[in-house]
């Protein structure tokens, strides 16, 4: 089961933890900071795990402005 939404600390920084679709979402808002092969495979390996639907993919795709998903 996944974490609770809230906050966790990374190597020494402290990061909001969401949910997986929101992360998704997240990767391809950053992906010209985080690359876009890291965007592509955080949803594969979701789509994979059966941790997201396309429904929550969209939804929080639109909420982060960022509409369109490459790949699907």
């Amino acid at each position: 089961m996944p974490p609770l939404p809230g906050k966790l600390r990374v190597d020494g920084v402290t990061v909001r933890v969401t949910n997986v679709a929101r992360t998704v979402a997240d990767c391809f808002k950053f992906r010209n900071k985080i690359g876009l092969d890291v965007a592509m495979e955080a949803r594969q390996e979701a789509w994979r795990a059966r941790r997201v639907s396309m429904d929550e993919l969209w939804r929080y795709s639109r909420v982060s402005r960022k509409i369109r998903l490459p790949g699907f």
